[in-house]
């Protein structure tokens, strides 16, 4: 069964803007890299695409990962939208996964180091953790979590994997089509009850 949202909330939410990492293709978890040029774009975009839709947002609650690069892109947005830059709360079931041994290293780097663990977590990314790390079930719980604990609309920023998570629990995809769905940046996803909409500048 679907995740869904509780009765009457809206939520929007966006990745955070492309980090240094991301432009090296590096497992990303808890470590943090600054935003690059493009990021900062994107992290204006999605003030935009939020602007455009909802104004000053009145009545929305803001909220976003601790992790730096999400709090950098929540900044930005917020300014964007003409509020003021530090006036959001943040929660830690919004972070990414947790990569544990793999962060910051490349596909290739972390095959050659765990060649066994690679495979046994490219087969099985639901049960499969990194030393150190978490599963897709992990994330998936606490998504879930904080999305029914919603009690007013909201924004929110948070990360690649656990926003591709979201998106697939609300559609009632299983791990693999979760995994398949993409990460994209600059964009904002708009969700009602179990209905996702991607809405692009």
């Amino acid at each position: 069964m679907a995740l869904e949202l509780p009765d009457g909330v809206t939520l929007y939410f966006a990745r955070h803007g492309q980090t240094q990492a991301n432009a090296e293709k590096r497992f990303s978890g808890e470590r943090d890299t600054p935003l690059t040029a493009l990021g900062l774009q994107q992290a204006a975009q999605v003030g935009h695409i939020l602007k455009r839709e909802l104004g000053m947002a009145e009545g929305y609650r803001f909220v976003s990962s601790p992790l730096a690069r999400a709090i950098a892109t929540m900044r930005i947005a917020r300014q964007v939208m003409g509020l003021a830059p530090e006036d959001f709360a943040t929660d830690n079931r919004l972070k990414e996964i947790d990569l544990g041994v793999w962060d910051q290293l490349t596909d290739e780097e972390a095959r050659a180091r765990s060649p066994i663990l690679f495979e046994q977590r490219r087969r099985d990314k639901w049960h499969v953790r990194v030393p150190g790390g978490e599963n897709y079930a992990e994330v998936a719980a606490r998504i879930s979590d904080w999305v029914r604990e919603l009690k007013t609309d909201t924004i929110a920023i948070s990360h690649g994997a656990t926003t591709r998570i979201l998106r697939g629990l609300l559609a009632g995809l299983d791990w693999q089509a979760m995994s398949a769905l993409d990460e994209p940046q600059g964009v904002v996803f708009r969700a009602e009850g179990a209905q996702v909409v991607k809405l692009e500048r």
